[in-house]
């Protein structure tokens, strides 16, 4: 058989031995049709419904405010109550326990459930329109690449380039510090950046380059439309405001957020976002949830708190000021009017800063069932400083709840507040506001909606097959009804939800809803019923006077779980915990020659998590004169270096924020390997030991260990790059490249600790394996 195809087989022109014989003929090229619109979906982070203008917030948004003058409110739009599933969702049109995203991209457990992988048959919504002949770019975060692939050597099959966008620029993980961003990557490959300009902001930088990609379409093309997704990192924690932002909301937020509610909530049924009579609910109440009264805080909690506002408002501030950038490059290319924007949140505002807040972001971050007494979720800083790159807070969820106005509950819930957001669309050319229309809609729709609507503006429909092979059915329907006319009917009348056991099920403005505790059954007497029609708020649980409704819709949503691959649900046994079996191999000794690029987050935590870990350094002839850092592993959130200043050897440990130092002694010249032996012991901690080839020179600890998130930032050799450990090593010699012969240096990871999460895991599924 052969497989040699004839070169001129299919050739429309003539070809004969010479050009004066032959007749040309070319391939049609893949253009748009003529007045295709651009179109910008703006996501941003953990934003909750009232925090825009036009959704009843005193932050000023002028650009997002224009917007909505001129464009769609949808009042009653609702998302997923967390980040990658949201984005999953968003950018498929098919639910996300379908698409393999039931949680965070930061899970393995071994379920079709959580992939977290788009599949081949899944065309995104960068592939359908760059099919179409747009151009397509994406900048900011991703986190639809899984954890423990978004390093240098894995295939990026699901790295942004490889689901359809022309360019990326951003974050491939769900959150990162704004000042000092912990791993960039443009395009296909992570950027090896040592230190950012003083003046850097990541909000502002990613703006800069989704402009740049605009200017450079129009340079080179005229009349190609474009696709932009931004996806920012704020407003997600930890929270980080330039400090002319900040000084704009000095003062702002002392009243505190039972005074904010009802401010805002005056605004929103003012706009009309609700019906007569809908009423605020109480603040929250449910159990590890609960916002007390502002006026029962002291002096000093009332000061610390509103200063962790001022720098939330300083982000939304922040973005609608880059939007506003934005939007007058696409003025000044006379595009505006033809370029349809979206604004919205993933999910809805977080109440993960605790009652208190946290100036510790990754330790109160950390969720481990035997954290020892002395914890220290939120390690002092001088309130200077919040705000800053020198801190990674987390505002108090009594925010998260005015956020959220007027709705229950936080980002992760299944109730109002993680799952209803702001929505703004602007479209003047092809979506006008009719004479006396507010421009509010208040039917249901859904995120898996904004695909299939955003098509329909386009003028393109989600094709049957791509590339020869068939496409899943989407989940997602239009609502371009929707935003051409007020009394259009909803497009989007029933939709379950689930996310670690919260679940819920919406029917005709009916909605079964739970707020599931961890470890408990799932049986029906979890679950609340609310009328929607006149209890948008979810106020009043009907459920004992409909109980024939209940039953209908807790059938529904049981077989809409099996139907999108929503189980197995979450349960005590701590799979989420577990990785696949080939993770194993990231634990082997790895060493790291001198000039090797910062080693990725997820990568470097793998040698060292609750274990003991030895780390050998090759000196290849040390000098008196040299000094710098020899290896380091993390960041102002917490981390660890190693280095050299004065010919002393000593050893930086930022315990989530907290400085310890330890002196290893004078480093003597010549050939030398140095060492740090970690020793995993009781309670969570490490002791530390310094030796110079083979003799101890020093120790500290005990010391809590980096678990969780932390370190944040990878491995780096002979410098600490970005972020630093060691603030005052930083202000002394910024990132402090050492000046010697560094051959290279060795990670040696010893066993898990007996606390190690996977080891419990595993553990427990073997216990039941033995009982089956």
């Amino acid at each position: 058989m052969t497989t040699r195809r004839d070169p001129y087989q299919g050739f429309p022109g003539t070809v004969g031995r010479t050009f004066r014989e032959s007749a040309p003929a070319w391939p049609a090229r893949n253009r748009a049709r003529r007045g295709a619109p651009n179109i910008v979906v703006v996501l941003i982070d953990d934003m909750g419904y009232s925090d825009i203008g036009p959704f009843g917030s005193e932050i000023p948004t002028p650009t997002l405010d224009s917007l909505a003058a001129n464009g769609v409110r949808l009042a009653n739009y609702h998302t997923m109550p967390l980040c990658s599933p949201a984005r999953a969702a968003l950018l498929t049109g098919l639910n996300p326990h379908r698409v393999g995203y039931s949680f965070v991209a930061n899970a393995d457990p071994g379920f079709p459930g959580y992939g977290m992988e788009v599949a081949g048959d899944i065309p995104t919504l960068a592939e359908l329109l760059h099919d179409a002949g747009y151009a397509t770019y994406a900048v900011g975060k991703w986190h639809l690449t899984r954890d423990s692939a978004s390093n240098a050597a894995d295939d990026r099959s699901n790295w942004p380039l490889q689901k359809g966008f022309d360019q990326y620029y951003g974050v491939l993980e769900g959150l990162t510090s704004l000042f000092h961003p912990h791993q960039l990557v443009r395009d296909n490959s992570p950027l090896d950046i040592d230190e950012f300009p003083d003046d850097y902001y990541y909000t502002d930088d990613i703006t800069d380059q989704a402009i740049s990609m605009v200017k450079s379409l129009r340079a080179h093309d005229a009349d190609k439309p474009f696709f932009l997704y931004l996806a920012h990192n704020a407003v997600h924690g930890p929270l980080q405001a330039k400090p002319d932002d900040l000084a704009r909301h000095r003062g702002r937020y002392d009243g505190g957020w039972d005074e904010l509610r009802a401010a805002r909530f005056a605004r929103q049924l003012a706009a009309g976002h609700f019906p007569e009579g809908t009423r605020l609910p109480e603040r929250n109440r449910e159990a590890g949830y609960d916002v007390g009264p502002w006026d029962e805080l002291t002096d000093v909690q009332k000061k610390l708190y509103a200063r962790y506002m001022e720098v939330y408002a300083a982000m939304v501030d922040n973005v609608d000021q880059n939007l506003g950038r934005l939007t007058d490059t696409l003025a000044a290319l006379g595009e505006l009017d033809d370029t349809v924007i979206v604004f919205t949140s993933d999910n809805g505002g977080t109440g993960e800063g605790g009652a208190e807040g946290t100036r510790s972001y990754f330790s109160r971050f950390v969720h481990h069932p035997n954290l020892p007494d002395d914890w220290n979720p939120d390690v002092q800083r001088e309130i200077d400083l919040i705000g800053g790159p020198q801190s990674l807070v987390h505002y108090p969820r009594g925010w998260g709840m005015a956020s959220n106005t007027p709705f229950r509950l936080y980002k992760g819930q299944t109730y109002a507040g993680g799952v209803r957001v702001p929505f703004v669309l602007s479209w003047p050319a092809g979506l006008p506001r009719a004479e006396g229309d507010t421009g509010v809609r208040t039917q249901y729709q859904y995120v898996t909606d904004i695909l299939p609507t955003l098509l329909d503006l386009a003028g393109l429909r989600r094709p049957d097959e791509r590339r020869g092979r068939p496409v899943q059915e989407p989940d997602g329907l239009s609502f371009a009804p929707v935003l051409r006319a007020a009394d259009a009917d909803s497009t989007h009348t029933e939709q379950y939800c689930e996310m670690t056991g919260n679940r819920s099920y919406y029917r005709d403005g009916w909605k079964l809803v739970t707020l599931h505790r961890p470890g408990t059954p799932y049986d029906d007497a979890e679950w609340a019923l609310y009328d929607l029609r006149t209890d948008p708020t979810e106020i009043d649980d009907v459920s004992a006077d409909h109980p024939e409704v209940v039953r209908e819709l807790a059938e529904a949503w049981e077989n809409a779980a099996w139907r999108n691959g929503v189980f197995p649900l979450a349960d005590g046994s701590g799979a989420l915990a577990l990785r696949h079996p080939e993770d194993e191999r990231l634990r082997r000794p790895l060493t790291l020659l001198a000039g090797t690029p910062e080693l990725e987050r997820y990568r470097s935590s793998r040698l060292i998590s609750f274990r003991s870990f030895d780390i050998a350094v090759d000196l290849a002839d040390h000098r008196a004169h040299d000094r710098g850092v020899l290896v380091s592993h993390g960041d102002q959130g917490g981390g660890y270096s190693l280095y050299v200043e004065d010919g002393r050897l000593r050893f930086a440990y930022n315990e989530y924020g907290e400085l310890y130092e330890a002196d290893g002694g004078e480093l003597a010249v010549g050939a030398r390997t140095v060492t740090v032996e970690a020793t995993a012991v009781a309670d969570l901690r490490w002791e530390f030991r310094l030796l110079v080839d083979g003799s101890e020179t020093g120790r500290l600890g005990p010391v809590h260990q980096l678990i969780g998130m932390a370190p944040f930032q990878g491995i780096s050799v002979g410098v600490d790059r970005k972020s630093p450990v060691s603030w005052p090593l930083y202000e002394r010699h910024r990132s402090f490249r050492y000046s010697g012969d560094l051959r290279s240096v060795t990670y040696l990871p010893g066993e898990p600790a007996p606390y190690d999460p996977e080891t419990v895991a595993q553990a427990l599924r073997e216990a039941a394996a033995a009982f089956e």
